[in-house]
């Protein structure tokens, strides 16, 4: 964690508030919980802020350090309106930010954060942080499987890369697949992609349950990428309705990564259910899974090639609705599910992993102690007071 600290406390500068900068609203964040918080992202709107100076706004810390920050167009209607940054409290502590306009631009920082459609590998939509990288599957890659032309993948379900490395590797990755194909499923050093998904809801892919069987959508079939940067990527999966028995759903996916998380945050508009489930895949079923209802988390730990990952899903109290190990002989579909109720045709939830070989988890107690912190944090979110 030592290297992401120091990331950025590089890329901040001082300001001379009463010279450089206007100091346009105060902000307070308030820990209401007894434990240290970081890499926890906060938004404030700023959509009041004349559109020709929002790419001026910055954060300010009490010591007018000036705090690393992303603008976003959060609605998609082409203005920015709200920005991002993520404050470090300790325990039952508040603290005071400012929002400034600065005619000084942060310094270059590199976006950690990051996403893209990939057409040269088929129709991939992956993305990635500094701790963990995902991709899905595009309409592309259905139709070829549909048709019978070799190289296609048929699912909905969400791959894990397991990357052991900070800065972005998707670029690299994928360049590499180019010149000698599957290159990405050897490791470089930089880690590799032995995570299999096929039918399975890999890390996060969702299904509806009917009677005592679980249906899912095909591929997603169209994107629309909203932003990447140092501290957030996001963007938008759409997918054709799909049948769960006799049941129409409807589905769209807003999906979010932040610096210095392994969890990505799902968001899903859904019709036609009222309950949905998040899965976790079981691959050869030998791994071990646990569950814990008072933080609303699933997870899977699993020994994979020559180590070992943890798997999980975690989610808020209204949309929790318990969880169920579903072993099948069915090849892929044994998965681990965490049931989610639909409140207002909506569920969120978070789902990642932690891979051994990156040394931010050692063991499966130390995974799951990753998921109850996590659970508290977003049942528990930060309190943020703009004045």
């Amino acid at each position: 964690m030592k290297k992401i600290v120091l990331f950025f406390l590089t890329v901040s500068l001082f300001v001379n508030c009463d010279k450089k900068a206007e100091i346009i609203s105060t902000v307070t964040v308030k820990n209401t919980l007894n434990i240290d918080r970081d890499f926890e992202t906060v938004e404030v709107d700023i959509s009041e802020v004349a559109a020709e100076k929002q790419a001026d706004v910055v954060v300010l810390d009490a010591d007018n350090k000036v705090v690393t920050s992303q603008i976003i167009d959060t609605d998609l209607d082409g203005k920015n309106d709200v920005i991002l940054f993520q404050p470090s409290i300790k325990a039952n502590a508040t603290k005071t930010y400012k929002l400034s306009i600065f005619d000084k631009k942060q310094d270059s920082v590199i976006n950690y954060c990051f996403s893209r459609f990939v057409p040269e590998r088929t129709d991939d939509y992956t993305w990635e942080n500094n701790r963990v990288a995902f991709r899905t599957f595009g309409p592309v890659a259905q139709k070829m499987v549909e048709d019978g032309v070799k190289g296609g993948t048929l699912s909905s379900g969400i791959d894990a890369w397991l990357k052991r490395v900070e800065y972005p590797i998707i670029n690299t990755w994928y360049k590499r697949n180019d010149v000698k194909k599957g290159a990405y499923h050897k490791d470089h050093g930089e880690g590799l992609d032995n995570f299999h998904v096929g039918v399975s809801r890999g890390i996060g892919g969702t299904a509806v349950k009917v009677d005592t069987s679980f249906y899912f959508s095909k591929n997603f079939t169209s994107y629309k990428t909203i932003t990447t940067g140092p501290l957030r990527t996001s963007f938008v999966l759409t997918y054709a309705t799909w049948d769960a028995n006799g049941k129409q759903i409807d589905e769209t996916k807003h999906i979010s990564l932040d610096y210095g998380q392994n969890l990505s945050r799902f968001e899903i508009d859904v019709k036609g259910t009222e309950t949905i489930a998040a899965g976790i895949t079981l691959h050869d079923k030998k791994g071990v899974t646990n569950q814990n209802d008072a933080n609303f988390w699933v997870s899977h730990w699993e020994t994979l090639d020559d180590s070992e990952v943890g798997t999980g899903i975690v989610t808020t109290e209204p949309y929790f609705s318990g969880s169920e190990k579903f072993v099948t002989s069915r090849k892929d579909e044994s998965n681990h599910f965490l049931h989610l109720n639909v409140v207002d045709d909506k569920v969120v939830f978070y789902s990642g992993f932690g891979w051994k070989k990156s040394k931010q988890f050692t063991t499966q107690q130390e995974w799951e102690n990753y998921l109850s912190d996590f659970s508290k944090k977003i049942n528990t979110p930060l309190i943020v007071t703009k004045n």
